[in-house]
């Protein structure tokens, strides 16, 4: 069987951690920031982590596992 490629999206998106935990970026963070608080878009910059129902798909696209 071939090696899978890797989404370019995915991989711009997405790092894996030590522990292996996918980090994320928040979204709506890009645009249209004017009418947007800003409390909202303090919170907006913190990075999270894919839910774990995700995974799956998201290690999939960075052709691990």
């Amino acid at each position: 069987m071939p090696k899978l490629k890797t989404k370019s999206g995915a991989k711009k998106r997405f790092k894996l951690t030590g522990t292996g935990k996918i980090k994320r970026k928040g979204a709506f963070k890009s645009h249209i920031l004017t009418k947007k608080e800003t409390k909202q878009k303090r919170n907006l910059t913190q990075t999270s982590y894919v839910a774990t129902v995700d995974e799956k798909s998201v290690l999939r696209q960075l052709a691990i596992k």
